[in-house]
């Protein structure tokens, strides 16, 4: 964490300090005061600890104390719980305001998030004209293109001028989510082009739309899942991107900032998933606002699956028990094995998921994926082998060259074998139209275990006399 970062983490603290003092003192306007120094995020923040500190209550009035402009902006930031208890503090008329006062996306987002009953208090204080508007945003699918969109966006006619239009942004911007880039309509709201605010200001005032409109752009319709949406963003690099229905209609668009929360989202699902975790609420909820029955529920699945696959590796061990009663030490580096071959797996598994994830692999690439980890397996297995014959021979203290040559010739497959075998599930499971990430890493751990005991008492029937 850099300097600036610490310094401001230290102000927060002892703002916090100050408004809870001025709290208890009742002097709100000066607690209030103390809140403005910082941005809408960081008072949202303030606001969450005044409410585990001081109750719903204290908040809601330090909430009705800021300015209206800002209070619009901290609501939007906070968590939909405060959000509900907010709502359900406050008057009619004030949820009025901050509905209408919005960002029509944010607004979406939102009402996304909250309980129906609260849902269908606030559509009671919005216009009816905008109720049907929202209404439409909130039946498209919940990952879809559809669910991220806003209508606030600059459309222009292709028979204006230059002079037309910059008239018509000057006009509409206030209203608008973007202005840097512009929509072409014709009369049947069909999208038709685009014009970037750039061209607009160094074309001639009496220039036609159409005579400087990109007529081949990106767009994405509103049925597109999320993450691919997310995909174009990345591919392409555009702030924004328009979204059309099945007959072409431009209906809204995508802007980065919106993007940039799916992001985070699957990358924190991936995670979730590669270790094991499934969720089955598909949950948005923070670490600690999530049960501790919910969490047990989510984690316990896979572990079950692994327990009843390491069975089998115990039964490996089993029908190598008399062999081990014979040479002692190798049971000493059973654990060493394992844990090598399933991190080498992950580490495969990790780099082929991702790359899977940002198009760098496909299922095509099979055969270069398995030649190149072979190859990767070969110089890690051998450095490793190396190590180990080092450490076996002079740390501890074992001088049965058939003892290390087993466990170096094991380490040696058993890293190539893993590596393949973390490379290779990603892709045979995205083949077969599954996630990787969900079984990739929960697969790999009880095969590479049942693969690396093999492979190390096969090598021990080769080097010892068992």
């Amino acid at each position: 964490m850099d300097n600036y970062a610490v310094d401001k983490e230290l102000l927060m603290e002892e703002s916090l300090e100050k408004i809870m003092e001025l709290l208890v003192e009742k002097q709100y306007f000066l607690a209030r005061d103390e809140l403005l120094k910082y941005n809408a995020v960081d008072i949202a923040d303030l606001l969450q600890e005044i409410i585990d500190d001081s109750g719903i209550q204290m908040a809601v009035i330090m909430f009705r104390l800021l300015p209206k402009d800002t209070s619009v902006e901290v609501f939007a930031e906070l968590p939909s719980d405060d959000q509900v208890n907010i709502v359900n503090e406050i008057t009619d008329k004030e949820i009025a305001f901050i509905m209408d006062e919005m960002d029509f996306d944010d607004k979406i987002d939102i009402l996304e998030e909250l309980p129906a009953n609260v849902v269908d208090k606030i559509l009671d204080q919005t216009p009816k004209s905008e109720r049907k508007q929202i209404n439409m945003f909130l039946n498209y699918p919940e990952d879809s293109a559809g669910s991220l969109m806003t209508p606030e966006y600059i459309s222009l006619q292709k028979k204006w001028t230059v002079r037309q239009a910059l008239e018509h942004i000057k006009k509409e911007n206030m209203e608008a989510e973007t202005v840097y880039t512009c929509y072409v309509k014709d009369t049947g709201r069909k999208l038709i082009g685009i014009v970037s605010l750039a061209k607009l200001v160094i074309s001639d005032d009496d220039t036609r739309i159409m005579d400087i409109m990109v007529t081949d752009y990106i767009y994405e319709t509103v049925n597109t899942d999320q993450e691919d949406v997310a995909d174009d963003f990345k591919k392409y690099g555009y702030l924004a991107l328009p979204v059309v229905d099945k007959e072409h209609r431009l209906v809204g668009i995508i802007t980065f900032d919106d993007v940039m929360d799916v992001m985070e989202d699957e990358a924190t699902e991936d995670i979730e998933r590669m270790n094991g975790v499934i969720d089955f609420e598909d949950s948005d909820k923070g670490y600690l606002d999530i049960s501790v029955w919910q969490h047990a529920k989510n984690r316990l699945p896979w572990l079950i699956i692994l327990m009843i696959a390491y069975i089998f590796t115990g039964r490996i061990i089993t029908s190598f028990e008399t062999s081990l009663s014979k040479v002692i030490e190798l049971v000493a580096y059973m654990p060493m094995l394992m844990g090598t071959g399933g991190n080498c797996g992950s580490q495969a598994a990790t780099l082929i998921i991702r790359g899977l994830a940002t198009d760098e692999v496909d299922t095509g690439d099979a055969l270069k994926v398995l030649w190149k980890e072979i190859r990767i397996g070969a110089i890690i297995g051998v450095v490793l082998s190396i190590l180990n014959y080092g450490r076996i021979w002079f740390i501890d203290g074992v001088h049965n060259p058939g003892i290390a040559m087993t466990v170096c010739a094991s380490m040696l497959f058993i890293v190539i074998i893993a590596k393949v075998i973390g490379s290779m599930i990603p892709l045979i499971v995205e083949k077969i139209h599954l996630d990787p990430a969900l079984i990739a890493n929960p697969a790999i751990s009880s095969v590479s275990d049942a693969v690396a005991l093999s492979i190390y008492f096969a090598m021990a029937m080769t080097f010892l006399p068992i």
